[in-house]
């Protein structure tokens, strides 16, 4: 039985954590269950499954947390950092 499956046999259903970005934000601030930070590095996140598509849209701008796995979505008003050129 692999760890994507329950004991039933039926695979897991994963629900995503999905945040909004903090301007110049780059690093987690979801609490964990002791109360707790994670702040894990936000790291882009380029081939997202098919479920991850469906709810933040196609070929957007995504980042996941290295050790939470929760998404974030870019803030509405800061600048992209897709196909920019910043020296």
């Amino acid at each position: 039985m692999s760890e994507a499956e329950d004991v039933a046999g039926e695979p897991k259903q994963e629900t995503h954590n999905i945040k909004r970005l903090k301007p110049r934000q780059r690093a987690c601030d979801v609490l964990n269950e002791k109360g707790r930070h994670c702040f894990g590095n936000l790291k882009r996140w380029y081939d997202y499954p098919g479920d991850v598509e469906a709810l933040v849209g196609a070929k957007k701008e995504v980042y996941r947390c290295e050790f939470c796995r929760t998404i974030y979505t870019p803030d509405l008003f800061d600048a992209p950092n897709s196909f920019t050129l910043r020296y």
